[in-house]
């Protein structure tokens, strides 16, 4: 399959880099929207409701729109302090008696001062803000405004705003960039399985799998509690798509709406963010403090969320973080939070299902028409219901990370009875489907180890088990089957300490930090990924998430280091997660771009060590084969083909001993069938693949011999020199002389020509099993 032209690569990196310099292509400017008290006063004297100030260099003037209230009475002086980055870079005092612009707050009267009036300060007074203020992106930078008592020189009141200067990383085309990317990474590795280069599907599918939960990683960061640099901030934004969380006009009525409706109160905080301060937290220690003073009081808003804080108008500041503060960065009142992401959830489960529907439906028009040659996509076009579930179950997986966050963090602040129905009928659903899931696979590689002595047998052998339940072991080598359930485990714990401790930032962030690096420890002993490629792309980004919960923690500020050193750690964080992001954006990106233009691709990877390139093969040949050893044993009649994921007669279920066929598929009499059945208790599992039929036969051996029965041996076609060593029998064991089974998985002595000693099979040999 070929692109119509390499340029879709470039157009996204001209994209980002497009994006990147329009930081520094804008006009220069600091401004800010958010009074808050610094001061130690509980009640304090001075509060806005309104506070737009914008400064900008280039005419040296100070626009400022303020709507306040005050309780002040007398004359005061202003002391003005400019901080970036814990280092103060702007001292100046003035009294409002000695400037003709204040005049009218002198003195200082109780009651509301609307100011709306501009101010130019002199060339030696903007000298004095350093270049990189208006440069640097999403600069970490607060003013704050001493009232001071003229005669005493006493503080009387105190409020800080914080400074933006219009420049930050969080980019909607970045966020475009990355999303596109993932999505047509995961694309290009459907399209390849579907053209048979399996091997460079799993690689694709497990790179990108690995990529998007590193993008869910980096935006549960900005989804904490903790107050991080205003840069930290704006980058997890970035990845907030990943997590459901997008704006889109209609979808906001809707989830209003339907709140509304089941007897919730939507929130105002965007509705009225002209009219009253939202105070978006960054990294005041001093909120941090505040907080734990609150102690008990902060669980009103952990049970229920509270109204005063998002509806109430005349609040003079509204406080967010967390989740909240995502939402509002996103433009998603924070009551819609929870429907906005389930929508998104349930809204790309049924586009993805509709677009497999549709691409079923166009393969089957062109191979007709002859636009497609009828054996492209001939397994895909065959079995497609069970290629659906399949990546139905991955699109669970997938979203998982966001609808356990989303889910449980409702339960906390209960927006409506109907969300709350909603987030436990959800969460319930795809964590019962991951586990059944998990444990179906499990199943079925125990009893291939049962028969076989080898997991990938079943697991790679059987195309309906591979397309179902493939999405939770592919990416993983066939004897680390069982670390589908860490994985699951390690996804919910990080939900858990992101969902209920929101208003309790440290004891969240050291629980991060203890399952980061259990994780971490745990893939770097066992390394249960594919191959050697693909455990390093894995555990690098195991360490990346690790250093940032180290940095998150410092970021809580329980440490007491100086913001300088939080400031500057808030910059390095940004530059190694870019810097690493980047590097993991265009390995995904050149491997699929290679996949889509080779030949053969899967000439570029090593076989897997557990040897399941042997046992994975196409239904259609499989198909193939046993219709024509099952013609030549029964003339025209058409041999059942057994399915060994399907319950009913699956060798997964353990049923394989109700099937009534013999060892060629002919149909048993009911007397011997019932006899089989008597005698299966006594025997091992069967699996339903010959053991002595190779799935692929040697240069020197027939392509097909002559049908076996149950009744005979067939002395005259021995598998003795069919290249794979040890001689067979003709055919098994007859019927009437049973092989004893021992109990412990090994057959008696009393019969070993039904299975000689030989040496290690290809299933055997690289996957663990050696003897």
């Amino acid at each position: 399959m070929r692109l119509p032209s390499v340029s879709t690569p470039v157009l996204l990196l001209v994209t980002v880099t497009s994006s990147l310099l329009s930081l520094v292509a804008a006009q220069r400017e600091i401004s800010s929207n958010s009074l808050l008290d610094c001061s130690s006063n509980p009640n304090p004297g001075f509060t806005a409701t309104v506070f737009d100030v914008v400064f900008t260099p280039d005419d040296r003037t100070l626009t400022y729109d303020i709507n306040a209230d005050s309780t002040i009475t007398g004359f005061v002086t202003f002391q003005i302090q400019a901080e970036a980055y814990g280092i103060t870079v702007f001292n100046k005092t003035i009294n409002p008696c000695q400037d003709a612009d204040l005049v009218a707050l002198c003195p200082l009267n109780p009651g509301q001062i609307p100011i709306n009036s501009s101010s130019v300060f002199s060339q030696s007074v903007v000298s004095q803000i350093p270049w990189i203020a208006y440069t640097f992106p999403d600069l970490d930078g607060t003013i704050k405004v001493f009232l001071l008592n003229t005669t005493t020189g006493a503080e009387i009141a105190c409020v800080q705003a914080n400074l933006s200067n219009g420049k930050t990383v969080d980019q909607a085309a970045v966020s475009w960039v990355i999303a596109v990317i993932a999505g047509l990474a995961l694309v290009v590795s459907a399209v390849t399985s579907g053209l048979g280069h399996s091997n460079t599907a799993a690689h694709i599918a497990a790179n990108t799998l690995s990529l998007f939960g590193f993008f869910q990683a980096q935006a549960m960061i900005g989804m904490t509690g903790v107050h991080m640099p205003p840069m930290v901030e704006a980058w997890t934004q970035n990845f907030q798509w990943s997590m459901g969380i997008v704006s889109i006009g209609f979808m906001q009525s809707v989830c209003t709406w339907y709140q509304m409706a089941t007897g919730g109160t939507p929130s105002t905080v965007l509705t009225n963010v002209n009219s009253q301060s939202v105070n978006v937290q960054k990294r005041s220690m001093e909120f941090a403090m505040k907080l734990a003073r609150r102690g008990l009081d902060t669980l009103d808003y952990v049970i229920k969320r509270d109204s005063t804080d998002t509806t109430d108008a005349s609040s003079s500041v509204i406080d967010i973080y967390g989740i909240d503060r995502v939402g509002f960065r996103s433009n998603v009142e924070p009551t819609n939070i929870f429907l906005t992401g389930l929508g998104f959830f349930v809204a790309f489960v049924v586009i993805v299902a509709l677009c497999v529907a549709l691409f079923k439906g166009l393969c089957e028009v062109a191979v007709k028409a002859g636009w497609l040659k009828s054996d492209k996509f001939e397994d895909f076009r065959n079995g497609w219901k069970i290629v659906l579930k399949g990546i139905l179950f991955r699109l669970i997986l997938i979203g998982y990370p966001q609808m356990a966050i989303l889910c449980l963090w409702e339960l906390t602040v209960r927006d409506s009875a109907a969300e709350v129905v909603l987030s436990l009928f959800y969460f319930g659903a795809m964590s019962l489907a991951l586990l059944w899931a998990a444990l179906k696979v499990v199943r079925i590689a125990r009893r291939s180890v049962q028969m076989h002595s080898n997991p990938a047998y079943i697991l790679y052998s059987d195309p309906a088990a591979l397309n179902k339940w493939g999405f939770l072991y592919v990416q993983f080598r066939a004897t680390a089957y069982y670390f589908i359930f860490p994985g699951l485990l390690y996804i919910l714990l990080k939900a858990l300490f992101v969902a209920f401790a929101q208003s309790a930032p440290i004891p969240q962030t050291i629980g991060l930090v203890v399952v980061e690096a259990v994780f971490l420890v745990a893939v770097s002993i066992l390394r249960p990924w594919m191959d050697k490629k693909t455990n390093t792309f894995n555990i690098a980004i195991a360490v990346i998430n690790f250093i940032n919960v180290i940095f998150l923690l410092m970021f809580t500020g329980v440490f007491n280091q100086p913001y300088i050193v939080t400031g500057i750690m808030g910059v390095i964080f940004f530059v190694y997660n870019a810097a690493f992001s980047l590097v993991l954006i265009l390995m995904v990106l050149v491997t699929s771009v290679i996949a889509i233009f080779s030949k053969n691709p899967d000439t570029r990877y090593h076989p897997m060590r557990d040897d399941r390139g042997s046992f994975i093969k196409s239904q259609n040949n499989l198909n193939t084969e046993l219709d024509a050893l099952g013609a030549t044993a029964r003339g025209d009649m058409k041999m059942k083909t057994r399915d060994l994921d399907d319950d009913s007669d699956s060798l997964s279920s353990g049923s394989m001993g109700r099937q009534q066929y013999d060892a060629s598929g002919v149909p048993l009499p009911p007397s011997t069938s019932a006899s089989a059945r008597n005698v299966a208790q006594y025997e091992p599992p069967h699996s339903p693949i010959d053991p002595s039929q190779p799935f692929i036969p040697s240069a020197g051996a027939p392509r097909h011999g002559p049908p076996t029965t149950g009744y005979s041996n067939y002395s005259g076609n021995s598998y003795s020199d069919s290249g794979y060593g040890g001689a067979r029998n003709g055919s098994p064991a007859p019927r009437g002389n049973y092989t004893q089974y021992n109990g412990s998985g090994n057959l008696s002595s009393q019969d070993t020509s039904y299975r000689p000693q030989a040496n290690a099979g290809p299933w055997q040999r690289g996957a663990g099993y050696d003897r």
